[in-house]
């Protein structure tokens, strides 16, 4: 099973994610992760990938794509991943689509968790008031004016995904306002239906 979860920012992606690696046994790859593991290992590509962080720059599309490449080749990603927080734009999509179809693979399902973005502000408000509250620190992501502009960054950037996805036949949405075990159930459910219909 390879799957993509896409939603904005605060839409739970990270919670499922890690309750599908849980149930499915698959991994989840997140850039960051992989970027780290490769510049730790020392591989080639992570070799470049430090040069370029050490000299303060973003990493290019060519190196993350390279980085996803060399994981999903590893044998643990044998019987499918998780994709979280890539691709990010239509660009990198088009690179997972080559990459998969070289290993004469293919993505089953995207799943998108459709979210309310007003309910999001105010759950992320909601939570720093809290944590002040609490006396305690307000994580940097909680702050509402950082939050939306995360908000705008993905809606630029990463939303056009949905289209991308949904003009493939592989995307699949499940209510991202419902609370946690709800939208693993919807997801458990969706991936049941495709586990049967692959039969």
């Amino acid at each position: 099973m390879r799957l993509i979860l896409l939603g904005p920012p605060g839409a739970g992606k990270g919670t499922q994610a890690q309750r599908l690696v849980e149930r499915h046994g698959i991994p989840q790859l997140s850039t960051g992760d992989m970027l780290r593991a490769a510049v730790a290992n020392g591989t080639e590509i992570g070799k470049r990938a430090k040069a370029v962080m050490d000299a303060g720059e973003l990493v290019s599309d060519s190196i993350v794509n390279a980085i996803v490449a060399e994981r999903i080749d590893q044998p643990d990603c044998a019987n499918g991943f998780i994709l979280d927080g890539y691709p990010r734009t239509l660009v990198q999509a088009d690179a997972v689509q080559a990459m998969l179809a070289e290993r004469g693979l293919k993505l089953d399902v995207a799943i998108e968790l459709v979210v309310d973005d007003k309910a999001l502000v105010g759950r992320i408000t909601k939570r720093a008031n809290d944590a002040k509250a609490a006396g305690q620190a307000v994580r940097k992501d909680d702050n509402p004016e950082v939050f939306e502009e995360r908000l705008r960054e993905y809606y630029k950037k990463t939303a056009p995904l949905i289209g991308y996805y949904y003009a493939k036949g592989v995307l699949k949405g499940v209510d991202g306002m419902a609370d946690i075990d709800d939208v693993t159930r919807q997801i458990d459910t969706l991936l049941g239906a495709k586990e049967m219909a692959a039969q």
